[in-house]
Parts: C-alpha cells; structure tokens; sequence
C-alpha cells in the first residue's frame, strides 16, 4: 500500500507571520520530524491569495491580508522549506480552505494502487479539516489520519474541536 502525506499550509504567515501562534511554531519540529521519517508521496499545499484579497469573501470576514502569492508570508517556513528542497513532493496551490485538485492529483499518482492518507499542518480548525473532510469524501474507504501532535488550531479549543469533528467522520486521530 502507498502512503501519502499531505503538508497543509506550513507557510510563514501560519507560522510566525501575519497569522502565526505560539501553538503553530511549536509544532514545527514534529512536523520536520515527521516530514524526514515518511516512506511515501509527500503533498504540500500552499493557500494562495493574491492582492485583491481584502475584496473576496474569506477576505471581508477574515480581513488579515496573508499567505499573498510571491510574498515571503506564502513561502514555507524557513526550515520546512529548506527541509523539503530535499524531497521529492507535489505542490498543490490552493484558493481557498481545501483543495478540490487534491484528490484528483492523489489518485493519479496512485495510479491505481491503494494508499493510504495522513495530514498535518494548519489550521487544524480551518485547511487541515477541510482537506481531510474532501478527501474522506472523495475516498470514503481509503485509511485517513491526522497527527494530532503536527497541527496546530486557531486556538487550542478550536484545534480539539477540528479534532473532535474529524474523528466523527472516522477520520483516525494520532
């Protein structure tokens, strides 16, 4: 069976930038660790805005200009980023909290095999739980799993709620 990692948003803005937490840069080292240890295909999204994002939807009700494309907030964070020039991985832009490419770029790199899922990243309340939710949709018997200790919510609450409503879904908590 393949496995698959998906990277969600370890960008600077997340991390210690616009929208960065105390909570988002400690669990960066596990999620080095993580990324140096996986046998298998390593997906990493990037949420991509653009200079008009003050004018879209998520920009009126979350009005922190972040992660706009070419910025050094869109980058990875420095060491993730470093840490993946290492790596072979798939970058998935994406517009908005989960990517509907995702499933579709899974499933031609599997290539018909069986695989199997895991995320981490942030925020685990907002982009790891869409793209966990999409993907359980899109793969309702593919074995999918959040590492609980490589994300990072909003806030703490908000983190164990994601978490709460990902195990609802049967997606495997770690």
């Amino acid at each position: 069976m393949r496995k698959f990692l998906v990277v969600v948003d370890m960008q600077k803005d997340f991390v210690d930038g616009s929208l960065g937490t105390p909570e988002a840069q400690a669990i960066v080292p596990a999620v080095l660790e993580k990324i140096r240890n996986f046998d298998g295909d390593i997906f990493v999204t990037y949420d991509t805005h653009f200079e008009d994002y003050l004018d879209t939807a998520e920009g009126k009700k979350l009005p922190v200009p972040h992660c706009i494309y070419g910025t050094p907030g869109w980058e990875l964070e420095e060491r993730v980023g470093e840490l993946m020039e290492d790596f072979s991985h798939i970058k998935v832009q994406k517009y908005t909290f989960g990517s509907t490419s995702l499933p579709h770029l899974m499933a031609e790199v599997a290539d018909g095999d069986s695989f199997s899922i895991e995320l981490i990243g942030l925020c685990t309340d907002i982009c790891v739980v869409s793209n966990a939710l999409i993907l359980k949709a899109h793969f309702p018997d593919v074995p999918i799993a959040v590492d609980a200790a490589c994300c990072a919510g909003v806030t703490p609450a908000l983190h164990e709620a994601a978490l709460q409503t990902m195990r609802s879904c049967q997606i495997d908590i770690l």
